[in-house]
């Protein structure tokens, strides 16, 4: 059953585009707009721009855009009808559906929300299970020798499996779900691929279920509690279409808000880790769940935070091994801290030892940066081995070099260079050539890979040397649709006439070399023709994504000169709207330049195949006439706009 207008239309009413993106990265002012580092994808800087105004989102490295429905559909990878419905609950709209719908719309329902309510089916079941005779004297009695309380495992949706093959199979079968879904789901398995030989995927064990950013559970992991040494001691789900291990955090949706409060996320290996950290009052943890840190891991990470504390058990053996990960997060453009618990624990095993409060001192009071860190661990093997000492110092500088803020990477060369007792040039000299080698090597890439010509920027493209006149004809036709969108109902001057009048009257007789442009122009002109003059959130509103991105695009500004320079230094910095007609008259004058330029190449080209063509000397003549007549045209639009001419 699908989700009414009224409600999609009560939740476009009421969303904010600043509150729902700010639950998945944090966003700061810069100008009229936010800006933040992409969720999307893996950037040092920050080219994701947010406007409050237009209620719309731009990433100028991945060219993701949208509105808030939009980024819930790209950052939880869902519907539209699941993202209102997300949406819906976020702001505390009820949801009311669509009545009209046929029972077969009803059945058609989506895969990945199909998943969804499946995995949902099952967190409460096993939750369920801890109140059965075997769940509360296997299951229940594991969870409170932990000290986890009721409060803690409802917050985890901690759960139980029952012994036996199919318990979550016949009770999810009599609830209505197709084998197949809960096969997909990963919840099920088929021995020897015979669909009559299905079985339960995860049996007599506890359950920790794994849930996306927005709490919705998306997968399993299951501790067996017996000493069997033929069985795994932890199953996890499977890859599906809604869980992908690589881009999952355990705990993140639990952790979330706290670590965007603290501005930091500490990081530790299993389930039990992040529950009893939980217990011990520190709620801004999450777990890799025994997996090695992925790129997609620190990207989620980084929409919360810039800080990472990674905890390490007492085993310098299985620290070292481990320390790749530090590593990547450096690469990421984390800062990094480490604190290492005594031989023998573990943040679950330290916390029940401890206490709460001597657990959370002992976290403030051992927290050491990661060249600390990395230089201690190594300290004994280098006080009694030069050539030890040679290789540490090779891999702390390594680590130097993945850090991309180049303040960040000085400070710690500085600190390194002391700690190690070596000179402060030599680490600055290797960290450089470790640099120069992956500039090098990043150009070789670009290089092979096809260049894209890259993005003009200024109000009044230009054309740039190795730009074809094609390509310059396409680019002035973007910043005159970009000029329609942005000013296309501000009068001109003391005119009787907009921006948008002008511009459409004046290229009535010019046929657009962009397809896409070309169906904007056509909107504007249809729409004008009926007398009106539709503007940009015409176009947001609109069913053609290829026609919206674009149009975010062309309206969201990629640089804001700052306020400081009026307010604080005096400075005038000149806008393109100050004067819209000479901005719109020049523009055109521009346009048709870049017409009147591919009619002359196309005159040469003609004059230059005569002889294949066979052409006749007058038609060679006339040829030549029109050449010449048009480089007369475009010599007086260059004097117009005051470009030298050779």
């Amino acid at each position: 059953m699908g989700i009414s207008k009224l409600t999609t239309d009560k939740v476009k009413d009421r969303m904010d585009i600043e509150e729902v993106i700010s639950d998945y990265v944090p966003l700061k002012k810069k100008g009229q707009n936010l800006w933040a580092c992409c969720p999307f994808h893996g950037e040092k800087t920050p080219s994701f721009s947010v406007s409050p105004a237009k209620q719309i989102y731009k990433c100028f490295g991945c060219g993701k855009a949208g509105d808030p429905i939009q980024f819930i559909m790209d950052i939880e990878g869902i519907g539209f009808q699941e993202a209102i419905r997300h949406l819906a609950g976020k702001y505390g709209i009820e949801v009311e559906e669509d009545e009209t719908q046929t029972p077969e719309q009803e059945q058609a329902q989506n895969e990945r929300e199909s998943l969804l309510i499946a995995l949902g089916f099952a967190r409460d079941f096993f939750v369920k299970n801890l109140q059965t005779e075997e769940g509360k004297s296997i299951g229940l009695s594991y969870f409170k020798e932990r000290g986890f309380t009721p409060a803690i495992i409802e917050k985890f949706d901690l759960g139980y499996a029952l012994e036996g093959w199919d318990n979550l199979l016949n009770s999810a079968k009599k609830a209505g779900f197709q084998e197949d879904i809960l096969l997909k789901a990963g919840l099920i398995l088929e021995k020897d691929g015979d669909p009559s030989r299905r079985y339960d995927r995860f049996r007599n064990r506890v359950i920790f279920t794994i849930h996306n950013i927005s709490g919705k559970p998306i997968a399993f992991g299951a501790r067996i509690l017996t000493k069997d040494k033929n069985q795994p001691k932890y199953i996890n789900s499977p890859e599906t279409p809604v869980y992908h291990k690589s881009d999952v955090l355990y705990g993140m949706f639990q952790a979330k808000k706290a670590i965007r409060e603290k501005d930091n996320c500490y990081l530790v290996e299993g389930y039990t880790d992040v529950v009893s950290m939980h217990l011990s009052g520190i709620e801004n943890v999450v777990a890799s769940s025994g997996t090695s840190l992925t790129d997609g891991q620190i990207k989620l990470i980084k929409r919360f935070t810039d800080q990472v504390t990674v905890l390490y058990d007492g085993d310098a053996a299985g620290i070292k091994a481990s320390l790749r990960g530090i590593d990547l997060l450096l690469e990421g453009g984390l800062t990094v801290k480490a604190v290492v618990f005594p031989d023998g624990e573990d943040p679950d095993s330290y916390s029940r030892k401890v206490g709460s409060q001597a657990f959370q001192n002992y976290l403030q009071e051992n927290a050491k940066d990661f060249i600390g860190f990395k230089i201690n661990l190594y300290k004994d093997e280098f006080e009694r081995d030069p050539i030890r000492k040679a290789e540490v110092i090779r891999e702390v500088v390594q680590s130097i070099a993945k850090i991309p803020d180049p303040i960040i990477r000085s400070v710690y060369a500085k600190e390194a260079s002391g700690l190690l007792d070596i000179e402060e040039g030599i680490v600055y000299a290797e960290v450089n050539k470790i640099l120069l080698k992956d500039q090098r090597d990043q150009f070789r890439k670009t290089q092979e890979a096809p260049l894209d010509a890259a993005p003009i920027e200024e109000f009044f493209p230009v054309e740039k040397e190795g730009f074809s006149v094609a390509e310059a004809l396409r680019l002035q036709e973007r910043e005159l649709i970009r000029l329609l969108l942005n000013y296309g109902l501000q009068q001109l001057g003391d005119e009787e006439l907009n921006l948008c009048q002008y511009l459409l009257s004046e290229t009535e007789e010019l046929a657009f070399e962009n397809p896409l442009y070309a169906k904007i122009l056509k909107i504007f002109r249809e729409n004008l023709n009926k007398g009106e003059i539709v503007d940009s959130d015409y176009f947001l509103g609109i069913s053609d994504r290829e026609i919206r991105d674009e149009v975010i695009d062309l309206i969201t500004p990629r640089r804001e000169a700052s306020i400081h320079w009026t307010e604080k230094f005096q400075i005038l910095i000149p806008k393109e709207d100050d004067d819209l007609t000479l901005t719109s008259y020049k523009s055109i004058l521009r346009l048709k330049r870049k017409f009147v330029r591919r009619m002359m190449e196309e005159a040469i080209q003609k004059i230059k195949n005569a002889e294949v063509e066979k052409l006749s000397d007058n038609q060679i003549l006339e040829l030549q006439e029109i050449f010449l007549g048009l480089k007369q045209v475009q010599m007086d639009i260059d004097r117009e706009l005051g470009i030298v001419i050779g």
